[in-house]
């Protein structure tokens, strides 16, 4: 599971005692809620599932899926799907290629989820094996299904767009200086990560 809200307040706490603008923030807009998915296979699918498409387009695929292959949707019976199968579900050749990648990493034993390397950039680089998940879908993951504190995606634009209104800088900064600036935060870069998301599009700031 994702940070519990006592583990965003807490390291949220901890960054705007020494970051003044951060404090700023927070009486502005107070703390975001906690952003949680469940660890394990099924969301990285889903994660799989909605790129590039909206919201409901991938609810509506995901539908489809859970219909074809039972609720469980275990990796087995994907595998076991043919093309036109999974076609029919929504899914296009190249997210096939990138489902039938996690699955057979799972089924095989090699991408345990349930063990991944307590380094984050170790677990990170596990599952960036996974074709289709890049670093972003691989932090994202970490910070909201396992609730890793010190995940940082620099390269989020909302990331990037939040430091850009919490921190007054000139222009937005770059995924390079997105890292620079939070080394200071750790180990609580999680919670300001999803801070930042929280101030984004936040109309008290």
């Amino acid at each position: 599971m994702g940070l519990t809200a006592e583990q965003i307040r807490t390291g949220i706490d901890s960054v705007a005692a020494i970051e003044p603008a951060f404090a700023r923030a927070l009486a502005a807009a107070d703390y975001p809620e906690p952003r949680i998915r469940p660890a394990g296979y099924q969301t990285l699918l889903r994660t799989i599932v909605g790129q590039q498409v909206s919201v409901a387009a991938a609810a509506s695929v995901w539908r489809k899926l859970e219909a074809e292959l039972g609720e469980e949707m275990a990796p087995e019976t994907l595998l076991d799907a043919d093309f036109d199968t999974l076609r029919a579900c929504g899914l296009s050749r190249q997210k096939q290629g990138y489902a039938r990648s996690l699955c057979e990493l799972v089924v095989s034993g090699d991408l345990p989820l349930d063990n991944l390397p307590a380094d984050d950039e170790e677990a990170i680089a596990e599952l960036v094996r996974i074709k289709g998940i890049g670093r972003w879908s691989a932090e994202i993951y970490l910070l909201f299904a396992e609730g890793r504190a010190d995940i940082w995606p620099a390269g989020d634009l909302a990331v990037m767009a939040g430091l850009h209104k919490i921190l007054d800088l000139p222009e937005r900064p770059s995924e390079k200086e997105a890292r620079a600036l939070s080394q200071a935060w750790r180990p609580h870069r999680g919670a300001i990560a999803i801070f930042t998301w929280h101030c984004y599009n936040n109309p008290a700031l």
